[in-house]
């Protein structure tokens, strides 16, 4: 029975799509009988059975891949072992290189694995392309996983890094340096001195590590960060120059040897060397397949519709690496070109303006509308916000960069190759990127975060959309009306908590959000580092999500780990009141006796009882919190004399259902007449997986359970949400309840051991 290449594809990508959704794989045993139901299928010999077989089998090639990834994460952070690797890119600004594992005790290594190595006080010089043999101790990577930010987790699974470690006893196998670093360095040499040099290293060799905070966050607010990395358009502006290059060779050929062959096979070159040079980040990768496939179907000559074309390239991505299932940029990538195919076939603009070249602005602004609209909700879902600013400011950048930038960087490199005169063509690119940014350093900040709600009614509206475009509303006006109001009434009837409390996963630190009908108060605000903090990376991604303004701010100690975030919020929420034990007049007093009312919920300070000179652990302001019914306890960091203290003179206050674990868990806190007291049900702890101090301890979480409590850290379970309604509550956590996803759980060795 014939089964055609375009329905093999999109069994593929519909074999795919459960790796972004499964709570955890399949087992071996699972397969198995997954794969005999298959075979059964195969032999009844029908049509339908057909596709069901194959999708099954299509199915398993992908759970495999998924496992055998896990496989390598069990197999080699369960110990030091002694690897052969090729660096593949140094990473200056974060002191660590990025390797691909050769081989494990002399046994080579496939599917290709991935990791990053800190080089941190080490003296060997890295470059890419050498050959080490070293001890290596390397661990799964764990990310903060909170309801919005970066999926740091997901995205190390889907670029096959998902492990991160240190290096011992390094001995280089080969010395030499790569030709692509040796060609970088060679580059480097002559526009190291210009102002967009660091922009011209990421569009010329994918290496954005130079790139500064401040232009990656002006790329961001104009919605022009694609522009300046490796990807699929540029990889296509690469082969469309390598099929010009070989029609003008043509010029010059014999008329017998003119063909589509040769400027085909020229064009898939000059993007493979272009890919090389990116590399191989997985983007430019997915691109040559993409390219690639189109190819072959150019050169077999096969008649293909563009969705046809499309579905055989966004397959035979996904069949060669199952796990770019979970790569964002690839469904960005193939959204936008669904969309452009969607978009040119169902608005065209009229035919009077698409030949006459003062129309060229016009059509332009016509294919920049149709990206900004349809890829507006898929830029939601990703990123939890939109550049309102992208569509001018992709206006004006995408020809300068595409039909100059580009161009002049290849000419520039193959200059560099046969004369010197390769350094005035750098000096042109970097006119060309200061060309690019005039207006857009001039545009108004453009970033608009939306909350979870607003993706869900984009999409409503293409509904709509697409509804006026098929005549849906003309034809099944009833079956139209009764769609739209059966999605929002999901919506409306969602049962909401009258309110509820969130510990956000950020790793060694604190924040915990009560909220209420719209409004926060926030408990301590992360920990703060190097060119960032916690407010910035989670807080206010989290907070903009729910459509959160927050009104009060309590700091429970001055520690870092705790105030890190607190200028960030305060920037943001300028009129927000601030409560805190330490002695600063701006804020109020979280003193013993101190107690506010907010959206019917009482805030009591227990402790401490006085300011004192240094605000230490001891000196954390704890706090209760009530409706009247139920009780939570904040602890921040109290140690054991505070503990002691608080049991013994204001014992009657403690009982709570909640207790925040005070210290992040530590050894010295958490003791057994401290949790007698408080006689509470759920233990909240605040914790990194990778903690230097070990936190939290393995006798303090089984003290917590041998009193009776249900204890949940945010190492384990990430966020940890609890909702309170009007009957009952209930707490769930990130990892096991909100998003259980088979690529956000405990990889390596279990979770006890820490």
């Amino acid at each position: 029975m014939p089964y055609s290449l375009v329905r093999l594809a999109t069994a593929v990508i519909a074999a795919a799509l459960p790796l972004n959704y499964l709570p955890q794989l399949p087992s071996a045993e699972s397969s198995l009988w997954i794969a005999c139901a298959a075979v059964i299928l195969l032999l009844v010999r029908h049509q339908v059975a057909l596709h069901m077989a194959v999708l099954m089998l299509l199915f398993l090639w992908c759970v495999e891949t998924g496992r055998t990834t896990e496989k390598q994460i069990a197999l080699f952070s369960s110990a030091p072992f002694v690897a052969t690797v090729k660096i593949v890119q140094v990473l200056p600004q974060t002191e660590s290189v990025r390797v691909r594992v050769i081989s494990r005790a002399g046994m080579p290594i496939f599917p290709p694995l991935f990791a990053l190595l800190s080089t941190r006080n080490r003296s060997e010089r890295f470059c890419g392309g050498q050959r080490w043999q070293m001890t290596l101790k390397v661990r799964p990577v764990h990310a903060r996983l909170n309801e919005a930010g970066f999926d740091a987790q997901r995205f190390a699974v889907a670029n096959a890094t998902p492990l991160t470690g240190r290096i011992t006893a390094p001995v280089v196998t080969d010395a030499a340096c790569g030709w692509r670093d040796r060609l970088i360095s060679s580059n480097h040499k002559n526009y190291q001195h210009l102002p967009w040099q660091a922009l011209i290293s990421a569009l010329a060799f994918g290496e954005r590590g130079e790139v500064s905070r401040e232009i990656n966050q002006l790329l961001r607010e104009t919605g022009t960060a694609h522009l300046m990395a490796i990807s699929g358009m540029h990889t296509g502006l690469a082969a469309s120059l390598g099929w010009l290059t070989a029609r003008f060779l043509q010029l010059f050929f014999p008329a017998r040897f003119i063909g589509h062959r040769f400027p085909v096979a020229f064009s898939l070159l000059l993007a493979l060397v272009y890919g090389w040079l990116s590399g191989g980040n997985p983007p430019a990768i997915r691109a040559l397949v993409a390219l690639s496939t189109w190819s072959v179907i150019r050169l077999k000559g096969w008649c293909c519709t563009h969705w046809q074309v499309w579905c055989l390239c966004i397959g035979a991505i996904l069949f060669f690496d199952p796990l770019s299932a979970l790569s964002d940029s690839l469904w960005l990538s193939a959204t936008a070109v669904a969309g452009l195919l969607f978009w040119f076939q169902w608005f065209p603009l009229p035919g009077r303006f698409m030949h006459k070249k003062h129309w060229l602005i016009l059509r332009l602004f016509h294919l920049q509308l149709g990206l900004f609209l349809l890829l507006m909700p898929v830029q939601m879902f990703i990123f939890h916000g939109i550049s309102l600013t992208a569509l001018v400011a992709n206006i004006w950048a995408v020809p300068v960069v595409t039909l100059l930038t580009v161009p002049l960087i290849f000419c520039a490199l193959f200059l560099n190759v046969i004369t010197p005169a390769g350094q005035f063509i750098w000096w042109c690119v970097d006119r060309s990127l200061a060309l690019v940014f005039i207006p857009l350093e001039a545009l108004p900040a453009g970033w608009l975060s939306v909350n979870q709600l607003i993706p869900a009614l984009s999409l409503l509206a293409w509904l709509v959309v697409i509804a006026w475009r098929l005549d849906w509303y003309r034809a099944s006006p009833v079956t139209l009306t009764a769609l739209c109001a059966s999605l929002i009434c999901w919506r409306i009837n969602f049962v909401r908590p009258e309110w509820r409390l969130d510990m956000l996963d950020v790793g060694h630190g604190l924040a915990i959000v009560i909220s209420r009908q719209g409004e926060a108060v926030i408990y301590d605000t992360g920990n703060r580092w190097e060119g960032g903090d916690a407010a910035r990376s989670y807080i206010l991604p989290w907070l903009n999500w729910q459509r959160l303004t927050v009104r009060h701010l309590i700091l429970s100690h001055g520690h870092l780990d705790h105030i890190g975030g607190l200028a960030t919020l305060q920037a943001a929420f300028p009129d927000a009141i601030i409560h805190s034990s330490a002695g600063t007049q701006a804020h109020q007093p979280c003193l013993r006796g101190h107690r506010w009312q907010w959206q019917n919920l009482t805030f009591q300070a227990i402790w401490p009882e006085r300011r004192e000179a240094q605000s230490g652990n001891n000196q954390s302001c704890v706090v209760v919190v009530s409706d009247g019914h139920r009780r939570v306890l904040l602890t921040g960091d109290i140690e054991a004399p505070a503990e002691l203290k608080l049991v013994r003179r204001y014992r009657h206050e403690l009982h709570a259902g909640i207790v925040q674990v005070p210290h992040h868990g530590s050894g010295t806190s958490s003791t057994a007449p401290f949790l007698r007291a408080v006689a509470g049900q759920v233990a909240l702890a605040s914790a990194a997986r990778y903690s230097p101090w070990r936190l939290p301890a393995l006798r303090v979480i089984a003290r917590y359970r041998e009193n009776h409590y249900n204890w949940y850290d945010t190492a384990v379970h990430g966020q940890l949400s609890v909702k309170f309604y009007q009957q009952n509550w209930q707490v769930t956590g990130m990892r096991t309840q909100i998003m259980p996803r088979w690529y956000h759980q405990w990889f390596g060795v279990p979770p006890d051991s820490r």
